[in-house]
């Protein structure tokens, strides 16, 4: 069994850029009642709003600019919500901007990069007490298809940020195929319960993980390799943006549908558009709609953004007399 504990220590100053935040945990950790050391094998858990405050990320006047500069992409909006990716490749409300716990008029930006302020902290940390420890920078963020937000990390060094079960027989023996748990978020997510969002604790010290630290001279992996590669995510888009990008048919906008769909799947999606008056049949790599009846006109306005959607073209047929009347072929890098 796993004794873990996770320690978050009060009297943290007020972090200003510049502030050493290595020395100021170790401070925090010494003051507290009968001190509460490093040991090697911790993981520092540290939220993204200090980092970035000691890094200068402090901005006044419009967050609207702020905004815009933070983003790579638009996923969707609701009202005044604004769902992006950043350009860490984060999917966040707001881009991560934070308004809470600073100046009235301010907005803290999350860390330029957070895995090499996660870096820089570990290293401060051994320079300042010995030990090795492992380093996660957190940040708050929502769920698809859950309410509420939890921490998770956004930046880690020293640390191994994912398990692999894969390959790996349960009690029942049953092989594991795609079990592979996000321990990085998991150990932000412990370290908020201690932190709380009013305390005015921003480190915590997570203990009984050891395993997941690894040696001095090894970064490991950091937060970044948990971000999922654009278009690998099967929702890029929010639903209604996903539309007009279909729509719209910019070839910018095609990384996020993902990789071409294979023609079975996209021969489905145009039967069930066309309510069962079109045929298709594959022809090598293409696929041929063809449409016996007077709603060709429709369905072929509608076959363009629905290939586009499925990472295919619609290339118009032309034949005399032919009844197909679009010819469909995979996109290519």
């Amino acid at each position: 069994m796993t004794d873990l504990q996770v320690h978050a220590p009060d009297g943290v100053p007020e972090v200003v850029p510049g502030t050493d935040l290595a020395q100021a945990l170790l401070t925090a950790l010494g003051h507290g009642a009968g001190g509460h050391d490093l040991a090697d094998g911790d993981v520092v858990v540290v939220t993204s709003k200090v980092v970035s405050k000691s890094e200068g990320r402090v901005r006044t006047g419009d967050r609207a600019q702020a905004l815009a500069d933070e983003t790579a992409r638009v996923v969707a909006r609701r009202g005044p919500t604004t769902i992006v990716r950043t350009h860490h490749g984060l999917t966040m409300a707001a881009a991560g901007i934070d308004a809470s716990n600073v100046a009235l008029g301010s907005i803290v930006l999350l860390p330029l990069d957070p895995d090499a302020s996660a870096r820089a902290l570990r290293a401060r940390l051994h320079e300042l007490s010995g030990r090795v420890v492992g380093v996660v920078v957190t940040d708050t963020a929502g769920r698809a298809w859950r309410e509420g937000q939890t921490d998770i990390a956004i930046g880690a060094a020293g640390l191994s940020v994912a398990e692999s079960f894969a390959g790996r027989v349960d009690a029942h023996g049953n092989e594991l195929a795609v079990t592979a748990p996000a321990v990085a978020d998991e150990v932000a997510g412990a370290a908020e319960l201690a932190q709380g969002k009013l305390g005015g604790r921003p480190f915590a010290v997570v203990r009984g993980r050891a395993d997941l630290v690894t040696a001095l001279d090894d970064p490991g992996p950091g937060a970044v390799a948990l971000v999922r590669a654009e278009g690998a995510d099967l929702f890029g888009y929010g639903a209604r943006e996903a539309v007009v990008r279909a729509l719209t048919g910019d070839p910018a906008d095609q990384a996020p549908f993902g990789a071409p769909a294979p023609p079975e799947e996209l021969a489905e999606a145009v039967d069930r558009v066309a309510h069962g008056a079109a045929s298709t049949r594959l022809d090598g790599g293409t696929l041929l709609v063809s449409v016996a009846h007077p709603a060709s006109p429709r369905l072929t306005a509608l076959l363009e953004p629905l290939a586009f959607a499925h990472g295919w073209r619609c290339e118009a047929a032309t034949d005399a007399g032919s009844t197909v009347v679009a010819r469909l072929r995979p996109r290519t890098p």
